[in-house]
């Protein structure tokens, strides 16, 4: 589609071949609409499997299509991050090819797709319907294992032991942005959780049991890990292909 679409000043004609007959003006392509097929073609050439440790798309990439997720961004410190150190070198003794998350959320919503005109839209009735809302703590300190939908990877997460109900409150109000658009909507009975580590494939077998209990331990009788991970949130994060919206927290 876009190989249609190019650029002409406003000054250049065609004629067609043969007859000398003058052609019909095109009109020039705004550049906005340009703009817009350029960063689909970027986005397209980032897709590479490759790149990302093996992990497997959920949906497959289609052109125009954005994969889109809201979530609360969590900035690690340096004390949480000796923890993960702890939990994931203890992880890989159960299951080697286990590596250390790099970036840390709580999801509120799906990995959706959106179209591209739909983008700025959707980002606005999402900043009108967390507009409202206000920072709050939450404490994330049960170690639990998780699969994907498609059972593709598998996460070691700390689940949400206080916190929930704001949680749940905000994923109301993402879930009727998701509904305007047609689009699935969150988990019901949603165990919200920040992932520390992950591999590819089903290995919940692997991790469960024994493996999570030593893992919980290793939590518990972390020096002041109560305060650690106590955590405040200050944003709402939505981000599409490669574009990011903030949304802060009164």
């Amino acid at each position: 589609m876009s190989a249609a679409l190019v650029g002409y000043s406003s000054s250049e004609d065609e004629e067609e071949g043969g007859g000398g007959a003058r052609g019909s003006r095109r009109l020039p392509v705004p550049e906005c609409v340009l703009a817009m097929f350029r960063e689909e073609e970027r986005e397209e050439k980032r897709d590479d499997g490759s790149r990302h440790g093996g992990r497997v798309r959920c949906f497959p990439h289609e052109r125009g299509s954005w994969a889109t997720h809201v979530y609360l961004p969590y900035q690690a410190q340096e004390e949480f991050l000796e923890l993960l150190e702890l939990l994931a070198t203890h992880a890989r003794t159960y299951v080697p090819s286990l590596a250390a998350m790099e970036e840390f959320h709580v999801s509120l919503s799906q990995s959706v797709v959106l179209r591209y005109h739909w983008i700025n839209p959707f980002v606005q009735s999402l900043k009108e319907r967390l507009a409202s809302f206000h920072r709050f703590f939450c404490v994330a300190d049960r170690v639990k294992v998780y699969t994907n939908q498609n059972k593709t990877r598998t996460f070691v997460g700390l689940e949400v032991s206080t916190g929930h109900f704001q949680l749940l409150e905000l994923v109301s109000e993402v879930d009727k942005v998701m509904e305007e658009y047609d689009l699935p909507v969150f988990y019901k009975d949603p165990s919200f959780h920040i992932s520390v580590a992950w591999c590819v494939g089903d290995l919940s077998g692997s991790l469960e049991g024994q493996c999570l209990q030593e893992l919980q331990d290793i939590v518990d009788r972390f020096e002041d890990s109560a305060r650690i991970l106590r955590v405040q949130w200050e944003q709402i994060r939505c981000k599409s292909g490669n574009k990011f919206f903030s949304f802060p927290l009164r």
